[in-house]
């Protein structure tokens, strides 16, 4: 998945946690977050801050049901989200989760995302 295509569907997926995500989807929309976090924490210019918070704010839904959709494609529930709850620990724990492959063929949640499917007509 490319990194237009990945922002794309997380996009229409906004409010979306069922089904899966594959690793580029996920990482290619994480990629959107870093930048923008290291933005606003490290620019002097108060409009890129202001610029690089606004998009953090409008990406944090898509953000959280494209993790828990990347959790659900390691065959994992969502909940596991939770552990990035406990300080650094947790957040290390849910990265080791996130870094896996995703179960190859049919799980819990859904087929796989990597796979292309062919449309009928």
């Amino acid at each position: 998945m490319t990194f237009s295509e990945s922002v794309s569907s997380c996009f229409k997926k906004y409010f979306v946690i069922q089904g899966r995500a594959s690793k580029s989807e996920f990482w290619w929309f994480q990629l959107i977050w870093v930048v923008c976090y290291l933005a606003a924490i490290l620019s002097p210019i108060k409009e890129i801050q202001f610029i690089s918070f606004g998009v953090i704010i409008l990406i944090l839904i898509p953000l959280l049901t494209v993790g828990i959709r990347r959790l659900h494609d390691t065959n994992r529930s969502g909940a596991n989200y939770l552990w990035s709850l406990i300080p650094f620990v947790g957040s290390l724990i849910v990265l080791v989760m996130m870094l896996g492959d995703g179960t190859k063929g049919r799980n819990l949640y859904g087929d796989n995302p990597s796979k292309k499917t062919k449309k009928k007509k």
